[in-house]
């Protein structure tokens, strides 16, 4: 390849290299590195950041069931969860006179309309 060609490719890849660059000339912060911090000071000096249903403070309780749950708490007479454990959930009880599949089977017919 003569230099020519080589420095007209260099040249070529160098001008495509420089078009792909951000353009930093013109930006509404004082530095490149600045940040958002005028976004930053409009949320910091905001009176109330919340949205409004945020303020909604009628929440529906009972509070009598509140009050006889705290007073089981402190006397420790707290009642465990029934149910929640998994070492039962999931075992098939094992009953000799079952013969039902557990799925559909193969010639089983489809929903008749």
């Amino acid at each position: 390849m003569a230099p020519f060609s080589k420095l007209a490719a260099v040249l070529v890849i160098a001008g495509a290299l420089a078009g792909c660059s951000e353009y930093t000339d013109r930006r509404d912060m004082i530095s490149e590195y600045g940040g958002n911090a005028v976004q930053n000071d409009k949320v910091v000096q905001m009176v109330d950041p919340w949205p409004p249903h945020a303020a909604n403070r009628n929440i529906a309780f009972n509070g009598e069931v509140m009050q006889t749950a705290v007073a089981r708490y402190r006397t420790g007479r707290v009642i465990s969860p029934s149910g929640t454990g998994t070492s039962t959930t999931y075992q098939q009880q094992n009953n000799g006179n079952n013969n039902t599949p557990l799925g559909p089977t193969v010639n089983q017919s489809g929903a008749t309309k």
